[in-house]
């Protein structure tokens, strides 16, 4: 149970999320589109957290390195856990996208 609540939350092994995007991880943005509209990090995608599910077949490798952002940490976490249950191995809760944009 406390490995599973380690998982959904991100909290484990840390991982250089600075060193993931600049070897090619993909940044997915869970905020609103006025939230993101607002300021985000470069290059990012924008799937609001509502609308990741139906939008999951975007991303055709499951093995691809992914990192989900938000305002705060919350929402990341459900969008990492919704992409670990889907079938995404390789799933990183970044956290807020500022703490994201200052990884870069």
């Amino acid at each position: 149970m406390l490995n599973t609540l380690k998982s959904i939350f991100g909290i484990g092994p840390k991982v250089d999320i600075g060193e993931l995007i600049k070897n090619g991880a993909t940044v997915i943005d869970v905020r609103s589109k006025g939230e993101y509209a607002g300021g985000h990090v470069k290059g990012s995608l924008n799937i609001p957290l509502n609308s990741l599910e139906n939008n999951l077949s975007k991303f055709k490798d499951k093995n691809a390195v992914i990192i989900t952002c938000c305002a705060s940490g919350g929402r990341s976490a459900a969008a990492k856990s919704l992409m670990k249950e889907a079938g995404y191995t390789n799933v990183h809760n970044g956290g807020s996208w500022m703490n994201v944009r200052n990884k870069i």
